[in-house]
């Protein structure tokens, strides 16, 4: 992986750190506390709907009510985003998700809680994250000119969110009541709320020929044409929506379950903790190394995450297992920081929000059905040569990805070229020739 020894030439060697500026001090605040709030829901709900009697069927379900508003109003959120600023729609959902959290809270505290209660107040909570997400990639170019720096100072936060949220949960069930840790929950979800409040007046710019009534469907229909207008874009979407269904779907709770078989329950926290600290170093190189071509970077790195299903299924020992951990999570983090940087260098702020929610329908969408068929293939072929086959895909995807000439041939955009919105017609001319 070469770094770009002309970064400084550019420009982009001698920009401040984003932690110069008091907006994104705000927001990666408000981002972390988020972050914190997400990684805490899952355990909460687990354990309290567990608890409650519902079984295994019933966190399903609640899982489901949560996960499927997301899915079918994602791309709404990103119209309303580019329509209303993101930082509107994103200070909205935090303000909802308090309420649900609250209302959560209230339920098991009181007791008699019934399980369409959780599942309405999770649909709730989960439509309120699909206007939250799309937001984000547009406010970072806003609060921090080295935009890769500040993505990955913000994919460190997740990383550690991860790591730190699903343990005070767990503690704070174990140690106090279920209905505390929601609380807790909302504090957070507060916490980000605040932070994002003082954002106001980011870009209010429109796009050129786009009316200020413009129907919803024209603001999907121009975010759906900016998104395929770019080879590489969608190009990359296409093959990583393949990834979700084959790769992280089955790897996920099939990988959990043998690694729990293999090395028990403690050796399987030790490895998930593992991986987490990759991610770590992952953000790390994030902040320093700035290759030319970002997406070819990223995809470089990316290979080590073939190691993550691998591992189980070949059955290695404990550390062997524990350090293709930290390798996977390291993969996995650098390639987000490039991903993001990417797309907030090369798309115009204007339609940052639109663009963001195709990507995020198309990352996330088939990775449920991957999950679901998991269970039934490993009872047919066996976990270890399901894994085994992720792989193999992950493989074959990434060298696909790679012999893309739009993916990689994409370089990196100068600082300018983040903040310009090309006028119609040009949308093309920020996607780089092939190689």
């Amino acid at each position: 992986m070469t770094t770009d020894d002309t970064a400084a030439a550019h420009g982009s060697g001698a920009l401040p750190s984003p932690w110069r500026s008091r907006r994104f001090r705000l927001f990666f605040t408000a981002r972390s506390a988020s972050l914190l709030a997400d990684g805490m829901l899952m355990v909460s709900v687990t354990t309290s709907i567990l608890a409650a009697g519902f079984g295994a069927s019933g966190v399903g379900y609640a899982l489901a009510a949560w996960m499927a508003p997301i899915v079918l109003l994602i791309l709404f959120g990103g119209v309303l985003a580019d329509r209303f600023t993101p930082q509107l729609m994103m200070v909205g959902a935090d303000a909802a998700r308090v309420v649900t959290m609250l209302a959560m809270a209230a339920l098991f505290a009181l007791g008699g809680v019934e399980l369409w209660q959780i599942m309405a107040l999770m649909a709730v909570s989960g439509a309120a994250t699909a206007m939250f997400q799309p937001g984000l990639a547009s406010i970072v170019p806003q609060v921090a000119e080295d935009i890769q720096r500040a993505n990955a100072l913000l994919r460190i936060s997740e990383s550690l969110s991860t790591l730190i949220g699903p343990g005070l949960a767990g503690f704070l069930v174990a140690y106090w009541t279920t209905a505390g840790s929601y609380l807790v929950i909302a504090a957070a979800y507060a916490v980000s709320a605040g932070g994002l409040l003082p954002l106001r007046h980011l870009s209010g710019a429109k796009e050129e020929g786009e009316e200020e009534d413009a129907p919803m469907w024209r603001r999907l229909a121009t975010g759906w044409h900016e998104f395929r207008s770019r080879s590489w874009l969608w190009g990359v979407i296409s093959l990583w929506a393949v990834y979700g269904l084959f790769v992280f779907g089955p790897s996920v709770p099939l990988g959990a379950a043998l690694l729990t078989e293999q090395h028990g329950a403690t050796g399987y926290g030790w490895i998930a903790s593992a991986d987490g600290l990759g991610t770590i170093v992952g953000g790390l190189l994030g902040m320093r190394v700035r290759p030319r071509r970002p997406l070819v970077a990223g995809v470089c790195a990316m290979f080590f995450f073939v190691l993550n299903p691998l591992a189980p299924a070949l059955g290695w020992n404990f550390a062997l297992t524990a350090a293709t951990g930290v390798i996977a999570g390291c993969g996995f983090a650098f390639w987000g920081v490039m991903w993001a940087t990417s797309v907030q260098s090369h798309i115009p702020l204007v339609v940052l929000s639109r663009v963001s929610a195709y990507d995020i329908a198309g990352s996330i969408m088939v990775i449920p059905l991957g999950r679901a068929l998991a269970g039934p293939a490993a009872e047919s072929f066996g976990a270890e040569r399901v894994l085994l086959f992720s792989s193999a895909v992950s493989f074959v995807l990434l060298a696909a990805m790679l012999c893309v000439p739009a993916i990689r041939g994409l370089t990196r955009a100068a600082p300018q070229t983040a903040r310009a919105v090309p006028r119609d017609g040009q949308a093309a001319a920020v996607e780089p020739a092939a190689s």
